[in-house]
């Protein structure tokens, strides 16, 4: 017989609005979304946290592509970082200014 299993700990999330720049948002499942955007960073094991994406008020969420973001130390801080890239927009990436 084994005791009660401790409760698991909620992920810790980051939840902000963010209007693309020039070329959107690049995501894996659809590619590229502009417009007023929501984006959310929630902190998983092993630094793998999950940085999403979507239409503001919408229910889709999108993984966003990997970028400069992901190179942050800190979920937190990829957060930031990825609210940057999202402002900054697709095109600048491309143009190597991300």
């Amino acid at each position: 017989m084994t005791g009660p299993q401790p409760a698991e700990q909620p992920a810790q999330q980051w939840v902000d609005k963010v209007a693309a720049g020039p070329g959107g948002a690049m995501t894996e499942e659809v590619g590229v979304i502009t417009g007023d955007l929501t984006l959310r960073t929630t902190a998983r094991a092993g630094g793998q946290d999950l940085i999403e994406i979507q239409y503001a008020d919408a229910d889709e969420w999108y993984r966003l592509s990997p970028g400069p973001h992901l190179l942050e130390h800190t979920p937190q801080a990829r957060h930031t970082a990825a609210l940057a890239v999202v402002r900054a927009g697709y095109r600048a990436l491309e143009e190597g200014g991300g």
